[in-house]
């Protein structure tokens, strides 16, 4: 047995408390504890025989004095820390009374959700934060084929049913209708507020003005410069398949990554996928968020969720016909 295998397992239940202003409630871990001064989402461990439903409403009330209702799950986020591998399952919290008060000591900060990312927070909590700010979907563009106007059209159908991160990828076109089909997709994503990134081609992410998508091959390559590819703010992502790609890709400060293949895809015959246990297997090593690649499509949204994805990725999964 692996001594990752072996580790403590321990589930905790953690809840998304909103007020009526829209705001985020974060409790600071306290000192003596594991992780202590960072901030978290308030919660518990799962005892024995308990339900997640029931731990959470019990830790809620404890921490924080409240009585609160928990409602649907927002993410279930795997993470491996040095003495165990914690499961921290995230709700959000439908109804609640009372004034939130540290009944433990612990400091609380009522946030703004923009500004999430300014608390410094443990790894698992990471992708909870962007499970609350980051697109679920995210597309990946096909081969236009001969008719550019029915691959635009393709893509505006797309943006339209609510997609909002897309990853332009085409090969094997002549630079001169790869620029015009990225300039049109520039205006598109820039009118629906959509985010986008050029697989591959930090000239064009630069020219354009947009994010960057890196191969896997290209991971090494990069991180050997000791320099991010495009500047800070913009968009970076990456594709991986393994775990060193992820530590790999987090160590560049990607700001996502896409994990995969999850199953069999018809693009590589014969090659089983990782399934759901592998991508969890993998998620928990890293607290980037991720998007499962590889035959997915909406429907596997929830299953994506509960192995701590971010959402899919996909192409024909995403591509409207």
């Amino acid at each position: 047995m692996s001594a990752a295998d072996s580790a403590k397992r321990v589930h905790v239940v953690a809840g998304v408390i909103t007020d009526k202003r829209g705001r985020i409630l974060l409790a600071r871990r306290t000192e003596g504890s594991d992780l202590a001064g960072l901030w978290e989402f308030p919660g518990g461990k799962v005892e024995p025989g308990e339900t997640p439903e029931a731990a959470l409403a019990r830790e809620l009330h404890e921490e924080l004095g409240i009585h609160a209702i928990p409602g649907a799950a927002l993410i279930d986020v795997p993470q491996r820390y040095p003495s165990k591998r914690l499961r921290l399952d995230v709700r959000r919290i439908d109804a609640w009374h009372g004034t939130p008060k540290g009944q433990e000591g612990q400091a609380l900060a009522w946030v703004a959700p923009d500004k999430l990312t300014r608390y410094d927070m443990p790894p698992a909590d990471r992708p909870v934060v962007a499970a609350l700010l980051q697109p679920d979907r995210y597309l990946v563009t096909p081969q236009p084929g001969d008719d550019d106007g029915a691959w635009r059209a393709s893509l505006e159908a797309a943006l339209a049913l609510g997609i909002r991160r897309v990853q332009f990828r085409v090969h094997g076109v002549d630079d001169v209708r790869c620029r015009r089909l990225l300039s049109q997709a520039v205006v598109l994503a820039q009118s629906t507020g959509a985010e986008l990134l050029v697989n591959g081609d930090a000239a064009l992410a630069h020219e354009f003005g947009i994010g960057l998508h890196l191969r896997a091959a290209q991971l090494r390559e990069v991180i050997g410069t000791r320099m991010r590819p495009v500047p800070a703010g913009v968009p970076l992502a990456a594709s991986c398949h393994d775990a060193e790609e992820l530590h790999l890709a987090q160590a560049l400060g990607c700001d996502f990554a896409v994990l995969g293949a999850v199953n069999a895809t018809p693009t590589h015959p014969g090659q089983d996928g990782i399934g759901w246990d592998g991508f969890a297997t993998l998620r928990e090593q890293v607290s980037l968020p991720l998007y499962a690649i590889g035959g997915v499509i909406p429907d596997d949204m929830p299953a994506a969720r509960n192995h701590g994805a971010q959402g899919i990725a996909a192409i024909r999964g995403l591509w409207p016909a």
